[in-house]
């Protein structure tokens, strides 16, 4: 069972608003050293952590923070893009390949560079960031690229499971960060998403549901189309 008591832990896009709370939570929690990744690493007030240049779309930059980085216990695939407000049929094909890049490419090749770390390490973890998006698409690339990486997390627990490391893949709705500035629906603090996902991890859950959203919407996915999209409703040719 992981825990988070002398733990060795990752965090990809550490300088953002989840990203900084899952390092200070890390160290509150007890790790012992806390690499803080991001392409313009943040100086920190805690020697415990440990800064780290890492851009996750570039693979010469993963393999550099695997070796420089080999004693990590708990990677957490915390980075994504900001999404494209177009439409799948609209958007550019730049933004299109930039989102898989950041959201689908980023966290897998993350997750096969520190595999053999992982299953090196007593009771390891990773932990991918998904998004309430992996289960309701609206339009846009971004939703596309978070349903792809739900996927891929659930490929990876069954690979990694062998070896003793836990996967746990965590949805949400918006959170308070400057990502979500644009909406006034309701957000989760950032502090009370790490929480639940740290107190997942120690007690060998494999899926966090961490808002409401998130869990109406999974309640929905065995229901007709129809039901979770009424746009579809009187529409058929």
């Amino acid at each position: 069972m992981p825990s988070l008591t002398n733990a060795v832990v990752l965090v990809t896009g550490a300088n953002g608003g989840i990203g900084t709370e899952f390092v200070r939570a890390a160290v509150s929690h007890g790790a012992a050293k806390v690499y803080a990744s991001a392409r313009t690493p943040r100086q920190w007030d805690d020697e415990r952590i440990i800064p780290l240049t890492l851009d996750v779309t570039d693979p010469a930059s993963i393999a550099a923070a695997a070796a420089a980085a080999d004693d990590v216990t708990i990677l957490i695939n915390n980075a994504g893009g900001i999404p494209p407000t177009a439409s799948l049929l609209d958007v550019t094909e730049a933004d299109l390949r930039q989102n898989m890049e950041i959201n689908f490419f980023a966290p897998v090749l993350l997750a096969r560079a520190f595999a053999a770390i992982l299953a090196a390490a007593d009771n390891a973890a990773l932990i991918d960031m998904h998004s309430v998006a992996s289960w309701h698409a609206s339009g846009g690339p971004y939703r596309a690229s978070k349903a792809a990486m739900w996927s891929a997390t659930n490929s990876l627990r069954l690979e990694l499971a062998p070896h003793g490391v836990l996967v746990t893949g965590v949805h949400v709705g918006y959170v308070d960060t400057p990502m979500a500035s644009h909406t006034n629906d309701p957000k989760m603090r950032p502090a009370d998403l790490v929480a639940k996902v740290f107190d997942a991890v120690e007690n060998d859950v494999f899926e966090v549901v961490a808002d409401e959203l998130s869990a109406h919407v999974k309640a929905g996915l065995s229901a007709p189309l129809e039901a979770l999209y009424p746009q579809l409703s009187g529409n058929q040719p």
